[in-house]
């Protein structure tokens, strides 16, 4: 795993960290009868457990976490400002696109969830910048590390689908006709889908490329000849059958040298760095004073 695609998945999920905390700390704030620390939001029997005890629980799982997460995204954006230091929007989606065939993406459907990466992925690449601003790479360097790397700038074909999985060719005529009847393809999927993992969400799996070991292969060469918003025909898969529908495809892309130079420029100057980059080496130039301390 790259280091910014790593960086990016433990960002995320301080995020998500983060919107915990804040969800429970907003409900907390305005549900009714819970306005004091000695409030009891649960009881176990006789015993109970105060609003108190729940919020100073909530901050020593998440708070430093979340806070650590705001200062940095308020360093970045400062430093960013301050050198004059901006992202293509061209880059930032290039870097989503790739996230996304290689490791599932979300549902471009969830449109608060795509627009969260892209500021995650804006914020990382800020980032990179401003640690390398001063970093000298030269052209031959550049051009060396893209003839041996080409192949992490080479992204395949990719579907987001979904799929209702079912034991026997009979039930998955029947779903057919369902589906050719007007039923939802979320709905039948929740409803008959013999894979638990994915029944609860409408049977979405994300995207999907050939060669994905956890899906047969049949999926990607029936997602080739479907159209956006298309179901498939029954799949004969191990001892059952899936119906597939195909949401979204993304195009294979290959870059050129032009289109990702400043990214294989980063990639060098954060190789000499010889540390993951992190905006705590910014703390002191911005003149971060949190609660924590040092």
């Amino acid at each position: 795993m790259k280091t910014r695609e790593l960086w990016l998945v433990i960002a995320a999920l301080v995020v998500l960290n983060a919107l915990t905390f804040f969800y429970f700390l907003s409900r907390s704030e305005t549900a009714s009868g819970f306005h004091k620390d000695s409030e009891t939001v649960a009881k176990v029997g006789k015993d109970t457990i105060s609003r108190e005890e729940w919020l100073n629980e909530l901050e020593a799982r998440y708070g430093k976490d979340t806070l650590r997460d705001l200062v940095d995204r308020e360093v970045v954006s400062q430093m960013a400002k301050k050198y004059k230091i901006t992202v293509p929007k061209a880059d930032v989606e290039r870097e989503l696109r790739m996230f996304q065939t290689a490791y599932g993406g979300s549902s471009s459907s969830k449109g608060e969830d795509l627009e969260r990466w892209r500021k995650q992925i804006e914020l990382s690449l800020l980032l990179e910048e401003i640690l390398t601003k001063d970093a000298v790479v030269s052209e031959s360097e550049m051009k060396s590390y893209f003839e041996k790397n080409k192949t992490l700038y080479d992204v395949p074909a990719a579907y987001r689908l979904s799929h209702i999985v079912i034991k026997t060719k009979d039930e998955a005529d029947q779903a057919i006709k369902e589906l050719e009847g007007g039923s939802g393809f979320e709905t039948l999927a929740r409803e008959r889908s013999e894979d638990e993992f994915t029944a609860g969400e409408g049977g979405d799996i994300g995207f999907i490329q050939a060669g994905d070991e956890r899906y047969p292969d049949e999926y990607t060469q029936t997602a080739q000849k479907l159209k956006i918003g298309h179901w498939s025909k029954p799949i004969k898969i191990g001892e059952g059958y899936a119906i597939i529908k195909l949401h979204e495809k993304i195009a294979e892309k290959k870059y050129s040298y032009k289109e990702v130079k400043h990214e294989i420029r980063r990639q060098i100057a954060l190789a000499q760095l010889g540390t993951p980059p992190s905006a705590a080496a910014l703390w002191d130039e911005a003149g971060v004073d949190w609660f924590f301390g040092k």
